[in-house]
């Protein structure tokens, strides 16, 4: 049962689109005579006509498409000695039927939205491998379109089956009987082992800039913003030269809002969603820095807009007079004149932890265990050789944004590792509980759409195990 609720997703899916009539003329075909073969006009060499695996509802699944799933399985370094092609072929159905029928109910994701996470990924490949050219290579692509219009397909039904399957578990929740309930059928040699896991409390304190840096930062916006509106220049242009926001500088500082699902800070919205098409922003600050922002497109719940980030200069005074602030806290805490959590309401930057003590929040569970195995390495290379309630000296944090401050850090409690105890994990137990009950409302779900969908087979899988009863 713990396997079943911890089993993993490895599968990205390559999908081609084709309207429904050809898919099933091509359908028809391709099963009947499988993997053709036919003279090559050059030679004797047979040529591999690549085949229908399988059709799900409006989607075609090609032996090409299980081909690439290895490969990206592959590229990932993920061994796939041991994976059968049934598995990937099992996967990929799956994924297709979330995407017919999130089609069907009318849960749809806009092309900008697709667009914008193709650009994201790919100014990720060129960042790690230093070129468009070399991105192209390692793919084995013959130029960057065709690599966009894969990638859009690909994301494209990954979205949608993200969003059906989110769909179908939303409402699901489990009440503490409940997870009494699955705890208790647990036999006791089955139960999970949870690893070591710390908790971890902080105290940051972040370099002021001097007013006069403060000022130009905001007069080098306010420049930017009348040759724009003045002159008639490109905001797009100044976000690629000037902006300091990695995420969106590639694609001319452009992001597309959701008023339904808000990903920005209140202050970057609360700018964007009063300004009208064309117009364009005072600067204004956030957390991240100062801003300047202008709508491109207003489609409903969507806003296409731009954006140039600059941060203040923090210079080496600034900086020392940070850490020599840090230094002065941790004495004091040191010498008993007041505790660590009382420091880090009274004195911490980090409006996040400062209420609670200074104690980070695990974003991946919610509650505050770190488990150690899992932790990020910039802070396990700080912590793995600090005691119970011992301070780290004062430890220089970069943003990817060049935001620069000062923390130290103190493990507040340990836990060894431990088979599961229903009071200690709680948390943990009814995440296990929630994820059964979602993964059962899935795959009563996945055997009703299945009966409703038209689905077909190539011969050559029709012997496969399946999870599912795709084999009608």
């Amino acid at each position: 049962m713990i396997e079943r609720l911890l089993k993993r997703d490895f599968v990205k899916n390559p999908t081609n689109y084709m309207n429904r009539q050809f898919i099933i003329l091509f359908s028809i075909l391709s099963l009947v005579s499988g993997y053709a073969q036919t003279n090559n006009t050059l030679g004797s060499n047979k040529i591999k006509i690549d085949g229908v695996a399988a059709v799900i509802g409006d989607y075609v699944i090609l032996d090409s498409d299980v081909d690439k799933a290895y490969i990206d399985l592959e590229s990932q370094g993920i061994p796939t000695s041991n994976i059968e092609r049934c598995s990937l072929l099992g996967k990929l159905m799956e994924d297709k039927l979330y995407a017919h029928h999130a089609e069907q109910d009318s849960i749809l994701v806009s092309d900008n939205e697709i667009n914008e996470y193709v650009s994201r990924t790919i100014d990720y490949f060129v960042q790690e491998l230093g070129s468009m050219e070399k991105v192209l290579d390692f793919y084995k692509k013959k130029d960057e379109q065709s690599f966009r219009s894969e990638l859009f397909d690909i994301n494209r039904v990954q979205q949608l089956s993200q969003r059906m399957q989110a769909n179908i578990v939303e409402e699901i929740e489990v009440t503490p009987e409940e997870v009494r309930t699955f705890f208790d059928k647990i036999p006791v040699g089955q139960r999970p082992v949870f690893g070591a896991e710390l908790e971890i409390a902080q105290i940051v304190i972040e370099p002021t800039p001097t007013e006069i840096e403060v000022k130009r930062t905001v007069q080098l916006l306010e420049t930017m913003r009348n040759d724009v509106l003045e002159n008639g220049s490109s905001f797009a242009s100044k976000a690629i030269l000037y902006s300091q926001d990695p995420g969106s500088r590639s694609r001319g500082g452009r992001y597309t809002l959701d008023r339904k699902r808000p990903v920005m800070v209140k202050e970057f919205r609360d700018q964007a969603y009063r300004l009208r098409e064309g117009e364009v922003s005072q600067p204004f600050q956030t957390d991240f820095g100062w801003h300047i922002v202008t709508v491109d497109k207003i489609r409903g719940q969507l806003i296409d807009v731009r954006h140039v980030l600059l941060v203040p200069e923090i210079s080496a005074k600034e900086l020392k007079d940070a850490k020599d602030k840090l230094d002065l806290i941790r004495k004091r805490i040191q010498d008993g004149e007041f505790s660590f959590a009382d420091a880090a309401l009274d004195f911490s930057d980090d409006k996040d932890t400062a209420s609670n003590g200074g104690v980070l929040i695990n974003p991946t569970s919610g509650d505050t265990r770190f488990e150690l195995t899992k932790l990020d390495p910039t802070i396990y290379n700080h912590i793995l050789n600090l005691e119970d309630n011992q301070i780290s000296p004062p430890i220089l944090d970069e943003d990817r944004s060049g935001n620069k401050k000062y923390k130290i850090l103190m493990v507040t409690n340990r836990y060894d590792e431990h088979q599961a105890d229903f009071a200690k994990d709680y948390v943990k137990i009814k995440d296990l509980a929630l994820k059964e009950k979602q993964l059962d409302a899935i795959e009563m779900w996945m055997s009703e759409k299945i009966d409703d969908t038209f689905v077909n087979v190539n011969r050559s899988y029709r012997n496969c195990d399946f999870s599912n009863k795709w084999v009608k």
